[in-house]
């Protein structure tokens, strides 16, 4: 069961059911009825396929001895609560650090997947895988450590369904990197893909990475990052991906974006340790204003989000 079919969910549904699992997938509103009404379309590069699947509002019921979390952070804690009851392996395949924490409060078997997948999901029924033919990295490993004959089974399935996959016994050195690389995910929205984008999501990016060698977390290095990711994604020459996550919630106005579980655990940790994270807390504060307000992406420039860090980080000097 895939309980969140969005960009990455969406697509990991669609590829292992063409594969030949069997899947059922947890949705909402629109993005629901257009899957039971016309079945879930993959769009990639090669063409779109319509695949027909069971879909649901709700997780009771659904009979399948798997869950894997799809869903943003913030809607993981909903989640949990409507899974009560569940007794098999769950899969956090999201981004952030905090679901699987989440998860192990109800579940005994939670495991952490490093989610490598372009994707984009912005009309109802409609995911879009943008690299092919592989189109993305799912390494996994049980949380909080470790692997096991369930995580071999997983990591074969997704490999099946034409993923690159692998066990993984430090799962959480991975997904931290990740977080990092996450953290421009409110800049890109707030200022839209445009030039000055990098310099502006440096800062946030370079304090994460402070804050998280402070806070003495071990995290997969960019070389060993860069190493996974060889050669393996190939994106089509014409490709013209949306943006991130975080850019599709404000494109989509759904209200919400995930912010508070990907800057907000930067800004978390710093407190937990003594220090600050200005950059970070900007980002956060300014995309959930963005989201509340239902403003698009790109609605300030990267020199005005620059500026806000700036003053921000003249408060916190002063204050300390």
């Amino acid at each position: 069961m895939i309980y969140g079919a969005g960009a990455v969910g969406g697509v990991v549904a669609a590829r292992l059911a063409m594969a030949g699992h069997d899947v059922a997938v947890v949705a909402r509103g629109a993005h629901l009825e257009a899957i039971r009404r016309d079945g879930l379309t993959l769009r990639q590069p090669s063409g779109d396929t319509v695949v027909r699947l069971d879909a649901y509002e709700h997780p009771a019921g659904t009979g399948k001895d798997v869950v894997v979390l799809g869903m943003k952070g913030m809607d993981t804690a909903a989640a949990l609560v409507a899974l009560e009851g569940f007794e098999g392996p769950v899969v956090c395949l999201q981004n952030g650090v905090a679901n699987e924490r989440a998860a192990l409060r109800h579940f005994p078997d939670v495991y952490g997947v490093h989610v490598i997948l372009p994707g984009s999901h912005l009309a109802p029924g409609v995911v879009e895988a943008h690299c092919e033919p592989v189109p993305g990295i799912l390494d996994l490993g049980r949380y909080p450590a470790g692997t096991d004959a369930t995580a071999q089974r997983l990591a074969a399935g997704l490999e099946s369904a034409g993923f690159v996959s692998q066990p993984r016994a430090d799962i959480m050195r991975w997904k931290y990197r990740k977080l990092v690389l996450n953290l421009g995910n409110a800049v890109e929205a707030l200022c839209g893909r445009v030039a000055g984008l990098d310099e502006a999501a440096a800062p946030v990016q370079a304090e994460g990475e402070a804050v998280l060698r402070h806070a003495g977390i071990d995290v997969a290095t960019q070389e060993e990052d860069r190493q996974r990711r060889g050669d393996i994604m190939r994106w089509p020459s014409d490709a013209a991906r949306a943006g991130g996550s975080s850019w599709q919630s404000l494109a989509r106005g759904t209200g919400t974006v995930e912010a508070d579980y990907l800057n907000g655990e930067i800004v978390l940790l710093a407190r937990l340790h003594g220090t600050a994270a200005p950059a970070n807390e900007t980002a956060r504060r300014l995309v959930q204003r963005a989201a509340r307000q239902g403003l698009p992406p790109g609605s300030m420039t990267p020199k005005e989000f620059l500026d806000a860090v700036e003053a921000v980080t003249l408060r916190t000097i002063g204050r300390s």
